[in-house]
């Protein structure tokens, strides 16, 4: 079986998924879906739960072998109100699948059925279907949950598409690819009085927007200018009356590096601007930090491998290019750190942004994601003779 012998198919499970969007850990209708399909292949063992809801297919070849190579995707959707206009729209509204996972997953099965069909390869394939990429750490739930120990995976891979790459090329590269998070509250208490009496209150505005700017001063002068760092401030909550100066204001945000070092760093400094913003004009601040996903770091060899199943799943050695670190976060990361392994992107063409409303998979990319995972197979458990 090829990758465009199921192609029609694997467009339609694709459609259905998209259709039933569902979020987080709850994803029950795309993980009965999935189960139902495992089982039509044949899979030789199927077990759910892993990580709450997350699901393993076990696929043994049949030329023997002790390997298990993980090829991971993900189940979720986010909330957003779909607004591309397909005829496979979302039939909930304010949810959709803006990032592709409805993609990822249906090119996953696309590749199991035929894997199951022709087990040309030595060892076992597991088939890792993951909830809550999107929020809450569905990779690092299915970790915990003694997943790599309880099916002897030996290596893992992971997937995602990229707009503005062309169809039928890829990207990859070894190292950090996408950044650790870090995300934070900062709960800044003044002196509340009237706005016609600024001298008599301690304005929690005015700290809050120092500690705005202050930020800014991280990347640009505690960063080493070759690493990697963002700090932002993503919301601003103060008051609610034009003549009142608040007692209290708020702020939330994020901090995001390529290195665990910097953020560390990062962190330690925020929290100094914040309390000497604070303790300047008198006041207080308060800042809370919030468990993020790590650095995804792709391994040397098995980023080597990857690529060279992308150039064959391609056809050529010029459309698979090197990727640009990203400062966004994927929580496949998690499973690399237990894990020898790669994330690789494919190309989705001209196409909205991950998690724009308009966005939406495309389904053209569906044949090289299949063949990428058949020929990372051959590669990783090549038939014995």
């Amino acid at each position: 079986m090829t990758a465009r012998d199921n192609y029609s198919d694997v467009v339609g499970w694709r459609h259905q998924i998209h259709r039933q969007p569902e979020l987080g850990f709850e994803v029950p209708a795309t993980a009965s879906f999935i189960e139902a399909k495992l089982r039509e292949f044949g899979c030789d063992e199927i077990v759910s739960g892993i990580g709450q809801t997350g699901i393993v297919g076990i696929i043994n070849g049949k030329g023997g072998g002790s390997r298990t190579i993980g090829i991971r995707t993900e189940m979720d959707a986010l909330p957003i109100f779909e607004e591309s206009g397909v005829p496979w729209e979302s039939e909930t509204p304010g949810k959709m699948h803006a990032c592709g996972h409805d993609g990822h997953a249906a090119m996953v099965l696309g590749a199991a059925q035929a894997l199951a069909r022709d087990r040309n390869f030595s060892g076992r394939v597991a088939l890792i279907f993951q909830p809550a990429e999107e929020k809450g750490g569905g990779g690092r739930e299915m970790v915990k949950d003694g997943m790599m120990e309880r099916f002897s995976i030996d290596a893992v891979y992971g997937m995602h598409n990229m707009p503005g790459l062309p169809v039928g090329h890829f990207g990859i590269s070894a190292g950090p690819i996408m950044a650790e998070t870090a995300e934070f509250d900062v709960k800044i208490v003044g002196r509340g009085g009237h706005a016609a009496a600024p001298h008599a209150t301690i304005d929690p505005v005015v700290i809050a927007a120092q500690i705005t700017l202050a930020a800014q001063t991280i990347a640009s002068r505690a960063i080493d200018p070759l690493n990697s760092i963002v700090v932002s401030i993503t919301r601003f909550l103060a008051g609610d009356a034009y003549n009142v100066i608040a007692p209290e204001a708020s702020l939330r945000g994020t901090i995001r590096s390529l290195q665990a070092e910097d953020t560390k760093l990062a962190k330690e400094r925020f929290q100094a601007i914040c309390e000497g913003c604070a303790s300047m004009h008198g006041g207080s601040a308060e800042v809370t930090y919030y468990e993020g996903y790590p650095t995804t770091c792709n391994w040397d060899e098995q980023t080597e491998i990857a690529r060279k199943a992308a150039r064959e799943a391609t056809g050529h050695d010029d459309h698979v290019v090197s990727r640009r670190p990203s400062m966004g976060a994927e929580d496949f990361a998690f499973m690399l750190q237990e894990r020898p392994g790669a994330m690789i992107v494919i190309g989705n063409g001209d196409s909205a942004g991950l998690h724009h409303p308009k966005y939406d998979f495309n389904d053209e990319a569906i044949p090289y994601g299949i063949n990428y995972w058949l020929r990372l197979i051959d590669k990783e458990l090549p038939l014995t003779a």
